[in-house]
């Protein structure tokens, strides 16, 4: 036997259940191994141009 539901469920209130629990998380940050810089893991750093302590890019430091 099945479930058999008196009223029908609009499509606003199927997606406001369904959306209750998504939600933005924060973004990890980790110190960079070379200039101590917080960076996004597994990315070269923005500030010295490493990635697992080998230069990748070359950073001009003006």
């Amino acid at each position: 036997m099945s479930i058999c539901p008196k009223n029908r469920t609009s499509k606003a209130r199927r997606d406001k259940r369904r959306s209750a629990n998504f939600k933005m998380g924060s973004v990890n940050l980790v110190k960079c191994s070379r200039c101590g810089a917080l960076m996004m893991p597994h990315r070269v750093c923005k500030a010295c141009g490493t990635y697992n302590k080998r230069e990748i890019i070359k950073v001009d430091e003006d």
